[in-house]
């Protein structure tokens, strides 16, 4: 199975912030990116606000927490940072255009076996898959907001998703805390998907 040690979480939003506390706090080297610097700055202090937040509450201990700190780090361009994961996570707006133009660039810029993966909601990740070269490394990984707090996971198995892909993303989710789903996606032109 992919060995993963370095996530790689692309936009820095809500979305993104959560998935990459998650990641860190999951034992990951996590490298968030965002094209503005504000972001990644605004970033940094809601993840460091949050894990202080759980050590209050009691969810977290602070040798975990400030452990999980320190194995974030911020990327100003996909490229810088999708270089050096095992694993990225793609969390830009949900607009078809903006995911598939993510991962044209993931394609190109992740080593080979790098598994991709999309945080779409309602967005097909087979028709996200299908303008990489690697299309079986790529899978849905569906977070639920807030991302600290909702324990579920829907983790979506594309047409074309290899079974060593499914199983190295949900030992990652199972790490970072989550209950899993695993979601197969059904192909378009299907009468059960029509009839949705």
């Amino acid at each position: 199975m992919t060995e993963i040690r370095t996530v790689a979480v692309i936009g820095a939003g809500i979305m993104g912030r959560g998935i990459a506390y998650a990641a860190a706090l999951g034992g990951y080297r996590t490298i968030l990116e965002d094209l503005l610097p504000n972001a990644l700055r605004k970033a940094e202090t809601e993840i460091r606000a949050h894990l202080d937040q759980a050590v209050e509450l009691g969810k977290v201990n602070a040798t975990d927490a400030n452990a999980a700190f320190s194995r974030l780090e911020y990327a100003s361009s996909v490229d810088e940072a999708a270089r050096q994961a095992d694993l990225v996570i793609e969390a830009v707006p949900q607009e078809m255009e903006s995911k598939m133009e993510i991962f044209i660039m993931l394609d190109k810029f992740c080593r080979p076996g790098t598994i991709l993966a999309s945080n779409a909601s309602s967005l097909s990740i087979t028709e996200i898959a299908s303008v990489t070269y690697r299309a079986q490394k790529c899978v849905g990984m569906r977070f639920f907001n807030p991302v600290d707090e909702i324990k579920r996971i829907e983790v979506v198995r594309a047409l074309e998703t290899d079974d060593d892909t499914l199983a190295a993303v949900v030992e990652v989710a199972q790490r970072m805390g989550k209950e899993v789903a695993v979601i197969k996606e059904e192909p378009a032109s299907s009468p059960a998907a029509a009839a949705r």
